[in-house]
């Protein structure tokens, strides 16, 4: 049997439209889709041609124990894979965020970061 691949996965955000201004600029990725979606609410597709993060939030977010689609960052972290830690590492920075946690273990290196919504993202690279 043929491995199924992982396409997207959907988190609830602040503001669609500025977390995937940052994930183009820091990641290179490109904006597939947006548009209005579930509850009322907007959603931005940012990723690559084959994966992407579906970025999503309601008009108001006033029920924000009731299910996922109503809690913003109800993830651990996203892991995103680069080439080149300290190139992307540089254009964090450079963008206003802190890193931490720098780590390298077998097989890898890898740093994290939080964004303006307090979702953290882990940048690790095999290179």
């Amino acid at each position: 049997m043929k491995p199924a691949l992982f396409e997207h996965v959907n988190v609830t955000v602040s503001d669609p439209k500025k977390t995937a201004a940052m994930l183009v600029d820091l990641f290179g990725w490109h904006v597939r889709w947006e548009g209005p979606s579930k509850y009322d609410g907007y959603t931005v597709h940012v990723g690559t041609d084959d994966e992407y993060i579906a970025l999503y939030a309601l008009p108001k977010q006033d029920r924000p124990e009731q299910e996922s689609y109503y809690r913003t960052g109800a993830v651990n972290h996203f892991g995103i894979l680069v080439d080149d830690l300290d190139a992307a590492e540089q254009r964090i920075l450079k963008s206003g965020l802190k890193t931490h946690s720098h780590q390298t273990y077998d097989p890898g290196s890898r740093f994290y970061f939080h964004d303006h919504d307090g979702i953290e993202w882990e940048v690790v690279s095999y290179a």
